[in-house]
């Protein structure tokens, strides 16, 4: 296992690590008493059933937390937030814990609020296609509940075997169909939160259009569990497509794949979902550590498109027109297309397992960062030529359609010296392009002190404001997101 992140305090040459413990109180046999009465046989403690709790799933970051609760309901949540306002006792919410920044494991001995046994579909409404459910459902079983309706999801990740759709939602989980359905800040029409002193704010709406006030649920979409513990969601979802193509093409250079890209717009418009690209790095990563297969000849630049639409013959032929029109240009060198539902589930492992892969190749510093999108690989070229010998691997994937880079550096061990070479440089790079350190991931604790790279600091400190007044006492997931100088 690798080096973990542990409570050894941030400093100017490490602003990932974790800061010193705030003056939260810990927990006692009156507490864990409380807790047992309200939650009999869901008040784990047992330090052998907590070990995959307090470590994220990287295996970077640990906390050493002595209690787990497991709520079923919104009102347990709301007395167990209450019972720890009271005691000044913090809390670290988790839902799948999937998460690449340290945000969903406690960093000392916060309480673990899990949300997994809250995995209940509430209403689901064939009409409009709005589904309401509870936090804690599993991605995969919500997107396996709406197909069976003719429905899907408007959101596709990797982690969908594991993510919940609360933690999708608190770190505005971005994924594969964000070019086709938009982000969850437009798909989600109402939340459900328990606030840190235990109010319960029921927002959730089922309306697509409501202008009466403030739109506070977009305060909970992304704040990681800082602001308030999102109980439920009710989310606008799309009809599931009638023909779905994968196409897998190979690519000589970025600039080649950028005019793809322009023509796949052009030509593919309403019916394209997806457009999303890996580096030949990567491709090795998988061949050798996962030993999938490349279906086409060896290229410098993979793309993988999606279409998604309601009549095949339409969208095949739309797709063969492109396709020809980029073989024809030598903008791709070669290609394979998907129509069945195996095919299209291995093309599209392609992209989806590269963070698999690099699990296995030792330590990972991993970045997500939206730029100009004739930018994005421009950053891995230049961190290859910075880093030199001293990383094993620099890879580049993502969305392209999004402006987003996901950049993976890797080393066969922790390595300060590795960190100091690309920290800060990685984000004074993002931030002279007007960039976002953080597309989708979120800030948690690795990347909290950085926000600055990408807000002012007017914005920050409004930030500091609202988290003071909802969450007086600091309890909510302590050390993340905000940086370490407002409290």
């Amino acid at each position: 296992m690798p080096d973990l992140i542990r409570g050894l305090g941030a400093s100017p040459a490490n602003p990932g690590a974790a800061p010193p413990r705030l003056p939260f109180s810990r927990v006692t046999q009156e507490v864990l008493a409380f807790f047992r009465t309200l939650l009999p046989g869901r008040t784990i403690t047992d330090p052998d059933l907590l070990k995959s709790s307090n470590v994220d799933w990287l295996k970077t970051v640990e906390g050493n937390s002595e209690v787990l609760l497991r709520p079923k309901t919104t009102e347990e949540v709301s007395q167990i937030l209450r019972h720890c306002s009271e005691r000044n006792l913090a809390v670290c919410p988790q839902g799948g814990n999937t998460g690449l920044v340290g945000g969903s494991v406690p960093v000392f001995d916060e309480i673990i609020l899990s949300t997994s046994l809250m995995n209940q579909v509430i209403t689901f409404d064939n009409i409009s296609g709005i589904l309401t459910c509870q936090a804690g459902c599993v991605l995969e079983n919500l997107s396996n509940y709406l197909e069976e309706r003719d429905f899907i999801m408007p959101l596709d990740l990797g982690a969908k075997g594991s993510c919940h759709i609360g933690g999708n939602v608190s770190t505005n989980a971005g994924g594969l169909r964000l070019l086709r359905y938009g982000s969850l800040r437009g798909t989600v029409l109402g939340l459900e939160v328990v606030l840190a002193d235990g109010r319960i704010l029921k927002c959730l709406a089922t309306l697509r259009k409501d202008n009466t006030g403030y739109d506070l649920k977009q305060l909970f979409i992304g704040s990681e569990g800082t602001l308030g513990v999102i109980t439920a969601v009710s989310i606008l979802c799309p009809r599931k497509p009638k023909a779905v193509n994968v196409a897998f093409l190979g690519c000589s250079s970025f600039q080649q794949l950028l005019e793809t890209f322009q023509y796949c717009r052009g030509m593919l418009g309403e019916i394209l979902s997806a457009f999303e690209f890996l580096d030949a790095s990567c491709m090795s990563l998988l061949e050798k550590h996962l030993k999938l297969t490349n279906p086409i000849t060896e290229s410098p630049f993979y793309i993988v498109i999606e279409t998604a639409g309601s009549n095949a013959t339409h969208d095949e032929e739309k797709l063969h027109q492109f396709l020809e029109e980029v073989m024809t240009s030598s903008l791709v060198t070669d290609g394979t297309v998907a129509t069945e539902a195996t095919k299209i589930k291995a093309l599209w492992s392609l992209r989806e397992r590269v963070t698999e892969a690099l699990t296995h190749e030792g330590y990972t510093y991993k970045y997500d960062i939206s730029l100009p999108v004739e930018k994005i690989y421009d950053l891995v070229q230049d961190m290859r030529g910075h880093l030199g010998d001293m990383a094993k691997n620099v890879v580049g994937y993502g969305h392209v359609g999004d402006g987003n880079l996901h950049l993976n550096i890797t080393s066969p061990s922790k390595d300060p010296a590795l960190l100091a070479a690309i920290e800060p440089y990685v984000y004074e790079w993002t931030s002279e392009w007007k960039g976002s350190i953080s597309a989708e991931h979120g800030l948690g604790l690795k990347k909290r002190n950085y926000i600055y790279y990408s807000k002012p600091s007017e914005a920050v400190a409004l930030m500091g404001s609202i988290k003071a007044m909802l969450d007086p006492k600091g309890i909510l997931n302590p050390y993340k997101t905000l940086p370490d100088n407002i409290h």
